[in-house]
């Protein structure tokens, strides 16, 4: 009795919280209000932006003993009005620490990465602000 407390103890201080997920924190800049919105977008679930639906596909943060940086691989779509079909805007990666290095074209909207964190919630109702 005493071994299986013991191992069931062992097995759930190595697990992985069950609803650890990683969030890409985003910026974006609407360019006519100049109203600026933080973005919590987790991984492979689309957060809309104005016209704008963005997906994660990947973020990375680096280990604190090192030069901090984040980067996160987007697909930023626009459904502009009238159209049927979303336009792909941009596909690729985004550095926080080098925002011009690939940014995204539009002549509304800006979005930019600030950082990834994991997210341990269990509700998955993101929170892409307009």
């Amino acid at each position: 009795m005493r071994r299986a407390i013991l191992l069931a103890a062992i097995l759930l201080a190595a697990a992985p919280p069950a609803f650890a997920r990683t969030v890409a924190v985003l910026q974006g800049l609407d360019k006519t209000t100049a109203r600026i919105s933080t973005i919590e977008a987790p991984v492979d679930e689309p957060v809309t932006f104005g016209t704008l639906t963005i997906t994660v596909k990947a973020c990375e943060k680096k280990p604190p003993e090192e030069p901090p940086e984040s980067a996160a691989f987007l697909q930023v779509d626009d459904q502009r009005p009238g159209s049927s079909q979303p336009v792909r805007l941009f596909s690729g990666w985004m550095f926080a620490s080098s925002p011009a290095l690939s940014a995204m074209e539009h002549p509304v909207y800006d979005v930019g990465v600030l950082d990834c964190k994991s997210d341990s919630t269990s509700a998955s109702g993101s929170s892409g602000r307009k």
